[in-house]
């Protein structure tokens, strides 16, 4: 099999399975793992996929700003907010993360329902001005590509919190390399609050699905639910109902 042809296959099964494990497909194509890996390390040179440990995934696009965020599946995001404020019960602590999705949960919120809510978005925390909800609002760095607190004083605050809920944000989902971001201190600072929370619930749009970015934030079946848009595909949503995850559609 010619190099092209090989890359060709490599792309195809990408888009098709979501990942690639060299070992396996040397097998199959009766070929070297070297060669493989070799084909997955130019590959990965040229833009064209990201190596992990044992293969590749594929290249999660680049995130948009938040302002650009704003005007991205809009309809879908609404809807997944409304699902994940059905969840909340009058008296909790709930921890919001960041994030356009996230910013649909206050807006589907009853304004007069009594409960604490954590944030360390300034974006989020606007949001409630006009709620009776107590809002704690976690200072830190601000990382402005996001609009969340991170670093020391951020954990810091979050180590003294013990969350009902925490509606954690994610750029990318993978049923092996789980939930993961783009910064490694925003990662840090979300694996914290999950830690943290009694239980963690994050709100996808499809895109996000068999996808990897650089920083990982915890495992999929650390996760007690997933708010997906509905009618997605079965096969894509599979294999984190194996995890033993709740899926709600919203």
């Amino acid at each position: 099999m010619l190099t092209s042809q090989r890359r060709a296959l490599i792309s195809a099964r990408l888009a098709s399975d979501g990942q690639i494990i060299a070992g396996e497909l040397a097998e199959e194509l009766d070929l070297s793992e070297d060669t493989i890996r070799r084909d997955l390390r130019d590959m990965a040179a040229a833009g064209l996929l990201k190596r992990v440990h044992g293969g590749a995934l594929p290249i999660t696009p680049p995130l948009p700003d938040l302002e650009a965020r704003q005007t991205i599946s809009t309809d879908v995001k609404k809807r997944l907010g409304r699902e994940a404020a059905r969840l909340v019960r009058a008296g909790q602590l709930v921890f919001i993360d960041g994030g356009t999705t996230n910013a649909e949960i206050v807006r589907a919120l009853p304004r007069e329902m009594k409960l604490t809510i954590t944030t360390h978005s300034p974006a989020i925390a606007a949001l409630l001005e006009k709620h009776r909800a107590e809002v704690i609002l976690i200072g830190g760095s601000l990382y402005k590509h996001s609009m969340v607190a991170t670093g020391a004083a951020a954990l810091a605050a979050i180590g003294m919190l013990r969350p009902d809920i925490f509606f954690l944000g994610a750029t990318a989902i993978h049923p092996a390399h789980g939930l993961s971001t783009g910064d490694h201190e925003e990662a840090a600072v979300k694996r914290a609050i999950a830690t943290q929370s009694a239980e963690t619930i994050t709100l996808l749009t499809e895109e996000k699905f068999n996808a990897v970015s650089p920083h990982r934030i915890m495992g999929v079946e650390e996760v007690a639910g997933l708010i997906v848009p509905a009618g997605m595909a079965q096969d894509v949503t599979a294999p984190y109902r194996q995890k033993a995850v709740r899926i709600i559609e919203g």
